[in-house]
């Protein structure tokens, strides 16, 4: 059975129509180093003429009142002309570093966040999670229907569960996915678990390459 994912005509879909929100702003999660990659992920291109880092920050201008890129000092040479930016600011290790420099920055609102190196989101996959979001629980957040499992890094954390994974960092446990398991949280399912892909070697990247072409076909 070959998955919608797979079928012609997938990148064409039609985008979902959404409420803009001025409480939700957008993060490009960019500041790692790329080691299992051998390279910045950012700076990798799934699509024509286009990084992977900006690529992802203009998809989220289109639903988010305000958009930043996550990253390090030393990257914001690399950044393209107008696009804002929030620098980590080091507290703490992982990807809840970029997550809280956010947070710290603007503490009252809630943030949107995708990972640098989910190269098959599409603006329907963000749509979806806005329109099915739940801002009375502590996050949002997408799952495959094979794990089960929260991707804490395509996911809204409301401010509520920001204050509450400083807490939880603060007592010597880093992972994001841990935390959003202990906690009440909305989980919301992709149509097809390849846009939740996540690229981490240069094999990844081959792989989701030739899967995008092959349904351009």
């Amino acid at each position: 059975m070959i998955s919608s994912f797979h079928k012609p005509g997938y990148w064409k879909k039609k985008e979902v129509k959404v409420i803009l929100t001025g409480d939700l702003y957008g993060l490009v999660l960019a500041g790692g180093k790329g080691s299992r990659m051998n390279m910045d992920k950012g700076e990798l291109q799934y699509h024509e003429a286009i990084n992977q880092r900006s690529f992802l920050y203009q998809l989220l201008t289109k639903y988010c009142a305000k958009v930043f890129i996550s990253c390090r000092v030393d990257q914001v040479n690399n950044l393209q002309t107008g696009e804002a930016y929030i620098t980590d600011e080091g507290l703490y290790k992982g990807p809840l570093n970029g997550i809280l420099s956010a947070h710290h920055a603007y503490p009252d609102k809630a943030w949107l966040v995708v990972a640098v190196d989910l190269p098959h989101l599409t603006g329907e996959t963000i749509a979806q999670l806005i329109n099915q979001r739940d801002s009375q629980k502590p996050a949002t957040a997408y799952a495959t229907t094979q794990s089960k499992l929260p991707e804490p890094l395509i996911a809204i954390w409301e401010p509520a569960a920001l204050e509450a994974a400083e807490t939880y960092i603060q007592s010597g446990s880093t992972c994001p996915r841990k935390f959003l398991i202990g906690q009440e949280i909305k989980t919301i399912f992709p149509a097809d678990d390849a846009e939740l892909f996540n690229a981490n070697y240069y094999t990844d990247f081959l792989e989701a390459k030739n899967r995008m072409a092959s349904n351009h076909e």
